[in-house]
């Protein structure tokens, strides 16, 4: 059986089969639905049901719990529809999507930037265009069928000529794909991925000031997201809040400052949680989410973008919806673990 699904207040619509997410359903037809793990881990996809029932699949109660689900919030990416569905997702204002490929990709270079970071280029196809918005991610495809997600660390234009990307994967020791990439990866490799997806991007009909959140390698779509607003010419005021444990965590620190005579509208606030006495770290301290409460107490006229690790995104989340930050104006990716998603499958 097939419902339709509205979302509000686009107006726009999609239908969904009985046995497939609202989340995959939208993604099919092109619907811009948020979204981040797609495994019910980090709750980026969370949204209100107006009206209509649905059945959730296995989640964490981190990405939604009970009293959420009991005050009307769903998870698209594991919620099945029993009947025609209204969702509210102010997020969803395109009339459509760039179209989603599955491209063949040499690695062109590997580069250590961080003892656990490395920075890896791959060739796109030379006779087949590849259209993403900063901010997106790709997903790598393994010869077991599993998935490996990470996002474009530079802008659409900078990926097109030569048509390549840049990537900034951690090592997370154990991991079937993170081990081989700093183990048996070498230049000339050939991998497959598929993508653009998420809807982790800058929204540019707005004059909003910006705060761009990043830990870890969640710097990764932030870079891009920097570089497409000084193609663009974009000079809303913005603030980039990059946190790390150790000063070797901020990978690309020298990259952000050299930027500074570019984009002068832009404040860098570097923040380390776990300094050692031999790093000489005279920057800030502590967790980075909080030091944008520090320094933007009242959050009600800005827009934030979050990404990195889930703890960081939620903690945002909650935070700042405190501090006045409307929910619409908070958009998140979740670097999601694969032992995040098997925590939520369990």
């Amino acid at each position: 059986m097939t419902f339709t699904v509205t979302v509000e207040p686009s107006g726009r619509t999609f239908t969904a089969d009985e046995h497939e997410t609202l989340l995959a359903a939208a993604i099919r037809q092109g619907i811009g639905l948020p979204y981040g793990c797609k495994d019910g881990a980090c709750g980026s996809c969370k949204c209100r049901k107006r009206s209509g029932s649905v059945t959730h699949g296995p989640h964490q109660s981190k990405a939604l719990s009970a009293e959420e689900e009991a005050a009307g919030l769903i998870l698209t990416c594991c919620a099945t529809a029993h009947s025609d569905v209204v969702l509210e997702a102010p997020q969803v204002t395109e009339a459509g999507a760039l179209p989603v490929k599955k491209l063949p990709v040499r690695v062109l270079a590997l580069q250590r930037a961080a003892p656990d970071v490395m920075i890896v280029r791959l060739q796109l196809p030379a006779t087949e265009a590849f259209q993403y918005r900063a901010g997106q991610y790709v997903e790598f495809l393994l010869r077991d069928g599993s998935r490996r997600a990470y996002s474009m660390a530079c802008a659409p234009h900078l990926a097109a000529e030569p048509p390549q990307l840049e990537l900034h994967i951690r090592h997370m020791p154990g991991g079937k794909f993170t081990d081989h990439v700093f183990g048996a990866m070498k230049e000339k490799d050939i991998l497959r991925i598929e993508g653009p997806f998420g809807s982790f991007f800058l929204r540019e009909d707005s004059s909003r000031p910006i705060i761009l959140l990043a830990s870890g390698t969640g710097f990764a779509p932030i870079k891009a997201i920097l570089q497409h607003m000084q193609h663009r010419g974009i000079t809303r005021p913005t603030w980039l809040y990059w946190g790390g444990r150790r000063p070797h965590d901020l990978y690309q620190d020298d990259w952000i400052r050299a930027q500074a005579p570019s984009m002068p509208h832009l404040t860098y606030v570097p923040v380390v949680s776990d300094a050692l006495a031999e790093d000489g770290w005279q920057g800030r301290t502590g967790f980075v989410h909080r030091a944008v409460l520090q320094d933007h107490p009242d959050l009600s006229g800005f827009e934030v973008y979050a990404c990195g690790a889930p703890v960081v995104v939620e903690s945002a989340r909650r935070d700042y919806a405190a501090a006045g930050l409307p929910a619409e104006a908070f958009f998140a990716d979740a670097f999601t673990s694969e032992a995040d998603k098997a925590t939520s499958a369990a």
